[in-house]
């Protein structure tokens, strides 16, 4: 099965050697797979008009969706916010997966550190390659908040992160005043959104405490879920400027996955800044456009904030008509004329 260095074969063509056809075989024969015949019976009957009758008939129709897992979410929704590293407590596996998705996916240079926990530490914890890793990663890339989830691996072991971010801290891994927001974040739990949601309610936690005043700072947080499509923020952003509302945008990732050509490399781009996430508090409401996306942030903003909770899907034109009605009566400002 090696190849020549000089002439690497195509997939196709490689798995077409007689190495590789005998391994085939005798996976066939352990599985108790199909014959070929049979297959190629089945191959031909999916090209007949019976095959395309019966595909047409179908009445219901059920789809499994990809369903990423949570630590995906919980560094896309840091990455939304100012100067924020996000830090994922588990094998370097993970979150090097992690990076490449978000990175082929917008074209842009995406970054996330890890614990890099091998088997030692899945026997004996993760202490210390939390300690060591926030210590290099305060020093080596400056961020002003370090974002903390996890992979299964410190789930499975239990690693406490509250415990241990504090035990960190102790030892002068970070300073004691810097912020560390976390959020257990185990694969096996949930999808994506969950990790979001997670992980935007554990910045809201780390930044809002002894923030709440007697007063509303009279502007709305507008939270836009676990979207890919970064230009429907810019699209909100707009909408907000023409009918002049004060806003605050939680975890607003437009630049940090669309940053401007500079000509050199620049680590941190835009994001909502630590005062506005700690402001957030005393909105006087907080506007979702995903439910399922937000459940336990919503309820935070609830409860912490005594908060007006919303949620909108501006999609087509019903539910972009639903919105900026709810908007307008939600801030008494009128809707301009180049949005009716």
């Amino acid at each position: 099965m090696s190849q020549n260095v000089d002439k690497i074969k195509d997939h196709f063509q490689l798995f077409q050697e007689p190495e590789y056809q005998e391994m085939f075989e005798r996976k066939r024969e352990f599985e108790g797979g199909p014959s070929k015949e049979e297959i190629e019976r089945v191959k031909e009957w999916t090209k007949t008009w019976e095959y395309r009758e019966k595909n047409f008939a179908r009445e219901a129709l059920t789809i499994n969706p990809a369903k990423a897992c949570q630590p995906l979410g919980a560094i896309f929704a840091a990455a939304g916010f100012e100067g924020t590293l996000p830090f994922v407590h588990g094998s370097q596996g993970c979150v090097a997966y992690f990076r490449s998705h978000l990175t082929r996916n917008y074209k842009e240079p995406f970054q996330a550190v890890s614990s890099s926990m091998t088997e030692d530490a899945a026997v004996f914890g993760g202490l210390k390659n939390m300690t060591d890793g926030l210590a290099n990663s305060y020093s080596l890339y400056k961020p002003k908040m370090i974002a903390l989830c996890t992979t299964c691996m410190a789930e499975v072991i239990g690693d406490d992160l509250g415990s241990f971010i504090t035990t960190s801290k102790n030892q002068g891994a970070v300073p004691e005043d810097f912020p560390v927001p976390f959020a257990h974040t185990p694969s096996f739990v949930g999808s994506h959104i969950t990790g979001y949601d997670n992980m935007l309610k554990g910045i809201l936690v780390a930044l809002t405490p002894g923030k709440k005043k007697g007063v509303t700072n009279g502007k709305i947080n507008f939270i836009p879920g676990f979207d890919p499509y970064i230009g429907n923020i810019r699209d909100l952003k707009d909408i907000l400027s023409v009918m002049d509302v004060p806003s605050t945008i939680l975890a607003d990732n437009a630049e940090s996955f669309d940053s401007p050509n500079l000509g050199e490399f620049k680590m941190y781009n835009g994001g909502t800044t630590l005062e506005e996430g700690a402001d957030s508090i005393n909105a006087k409401a907080t506007i979702s456009f995903q439910k399922y996306s937000t459940p336990k942030t919503l309820e935070y903003l609830e409860q912490e904030g005594g908060q007006t909770t919303l949620t909108y899907r501006p999609i087509g034109i019903r539910g972009t008509d639903e919105f900026l009605m709810g908007l307008s009566e939600l801030t008494g400002k009128a809707i301009p004329e180049e949005l009716e």
